[in-house]
């Protein structure tokens, strides 16, 4: 039997505007698929595409063996983080299962 723990979750209205986040992210099971360069690479060019569309600035981001720290700022009254990470999440998980036939992050 698989659980999973159960991911804190601010009410709707945080997630939106000129606000600073700091967000952590796992690979599934804690696999360190960043020690692989291209993955690294590939996994910091959809972070910074995706930030920039989703009107969210970078202060600073590391990807670790097995997971990802990324501190972003909203730079519009409009910009929502949620639909940035599911937008970073889902274009380098589908980039990493077309290369790797795995799942890159853990279910939250």
């Amino acid at each position: 039997m698989t659980t999973h723990r159960r991911v804190p979750r601010l009410s709707p209205q945080n997630y939106f505007g000129r606000q600073t986040y700091f967000i952590s992210i796992c690979c599934d099971h804690r696999v360190p698929y960043f020690r692989e360069l291209v993955t690294a690479q590939n996994t910091v060019a959809q972070l910074l595409q995706c930030a920039a569309k989703h009107s969210f600035l970078l202060h600073a981001f590391c990807l670790m063996p097995d997971h990802v720290h990324i501190l972003a700022e909203g730079t519009h009254d409009r910009s929502d983080l949620r639909e940035f990470v599911r937008m970073f999440k889902q274009r380098t998980a589908f980039q990493f299962r077309k290369s790797n036939g795995r799942t890159l992050w853990e279910m939250s």
